[in-house]
């Protein structure tokens, strides 16, 4: 058996970033002692959700790579020997920024980054205003605990994402995510919305017979427009094993930093008993480009 014990961190975020990174440092490090040796974070850790509003000012939280946060956190992976998915918000030069999750390997050396491809565009989450998609496709990264299909947030409702990594050999599907309740909500819809997003990433994982990672933060965060009534992050981080069945889930309130043991080898026999990728025909399948088929 190919166990993985994977660690990660639902928090809530402040206004001070310094102590967000303090206590994001003494989280990993908590995972670390415990026994993990991937970590992951939620997306966009450093700071408070920033793209509840269109403000320039928000651009100076971009840093490029390598840049302080990967020293920091590429310092930290090698002090602790641990796999590490972080998410940062990127500078690439002036006037183009990313969304870019960037993976340490056990030395402290970036195994690889990923550019967020979807970018959605909706009331608080105006994230088209500071996101240009991602132009790296959908590549796994190869680390020492295994080649990881890492995609970002607004990424995990899209089959496509998923499969494509999956084609390319990726052995778990990973999840960085900050994504809540809209307080005008009623509470009915706010947990079909919360349903939802946890099916259709376990619909992923059965799909392609492979391990979900998903990890969102949590607690309330204001709109600083004042326009919307903020964003109740839910929270619900999850792992889930090749047929969906949910190996850990968090509630949609709490601060948790679990280490949760993966099966890497299941997903070799969930294939044998369901060879989707075999049956699949691809020779049918090249309409799947259109935007819609009229």
């Amino acid at each position: 058996m190919k166990e993985l014990k994977t660690g990660f961190l639902q928090l809530h975020n402040t206004t001070d970033t310094a102590a967000n990174i303090q206590r994001l440092t003494e989280g990993i490090t908590n995972l670390a002692d415990r026994g993990a040796e991937l970590i992951v974070l939620q997306e966009l850790h450093n700071t408070l959700y920033f793209c509840q509003v269109e403000n320039v000012d928000n651009f100076n939280y971009a840093e490029p790579i390598p840049g302080p946060s990967t020293e920091r956190y590429g310092a930290l992976a090698k002090q602790l020997g641990v796999v590490l998915v972080t998410s940062l918000f990127e500078r690439r030069a002036a006037g183009l920024y990313h969304n870019t999750a960037v993976v340490f390997e056990k030395d402290g050396t970036i195994a690889g980054i990923y550019r967020k491809m979807h970018i959605p565009d909706d009331p608080a989450y105006y994230e088209k205003f500071y996101f240009t998609p991602g132009d790296l496709g959908f590549r796994p990264i190869q680390t020492s605990v295994g080649r990881l299909g890492v995609l970002v947030c607004w990424d995990q409702w899209y089959p496509e994402a998923a499969r494509l990594m999956a084609l390319q050999g990726a052995e778990v599907l990973i999840y960085p995510t900050a994504i809540g309740y809209a307080a005008a909500d009623t509470p009915d819809e706010q947990q079909r919305q919360r349903n939802a997003w946890i099916t259709v990433m376990r619909g992923h994982a059965v799909a392609n017979g492979l391990p979900v990672i998903a990890v969102n933060r949590v607690g309330y965060e204001p709109d600083p427009s004042q326009q919307t009534e903020g964003i109740y992050f839910w929270g619900s981080s999850f792992v889930a094993g090749p047929q969906g069945e949910l190996i850990y889930h968090a509630d949609d309130e709490s601060e948790v930093n679990p280490v949760v043991t993966i099966d890497l080898e299941h997903s070799e026999q969930v294939r044998r008993w369901w060879p989707f990728l075999r049956d699949r025909r691809i020779e049918e399948y090249s309409d799947i480009t259109r935007r819609f088929i009229d």
